[in-house]
């Protein structure tokens, strides 16, 4: 079963795509958290989620954050590594 849930976990990271949540900036207006984290995402993919939510009103980016670090895991079968890519920003669509 941890083998099962450590591949989906694997899958998710290398084949996943940009997210976005609903947030609110810190002067109350609407914004959005997009996660572009993973080995096979990329910042482009962040703007380009932020271009697909804010369309032609364009957006500006009020916060980013990425870091890279190491992940190790045993299992059954013996230790697995890899690396980890974390990649956020916040954004607000223009007027």
């Amino acid at each position: 079963m941890k083998n099962i849930i450590f591949g989906l976990s694997i899958m998710l990271l290398l084949f996943g795509c940009a997210t976005a949540s609903k947030t609110y900036t810190s002067d109350g207006e609407e914004g959005y958290v997009i996660n572009c984290s993973g080995s096979a995402l990329n910042w482009g993919m962040c703007y380009e989620k932020a271009g697909d939510i804010c369309g032609t009103r364009g957006y500006e980016v009020l916060e980013k954050s990425g870091d890279t670090g190491a992940m190790v895991t045993t299992g059954q079968y013996g230790v697995f590594g890899g690396s980890t890519n974390n990649r956020s920003m916040v954004v607000k669509c223009k007027d």
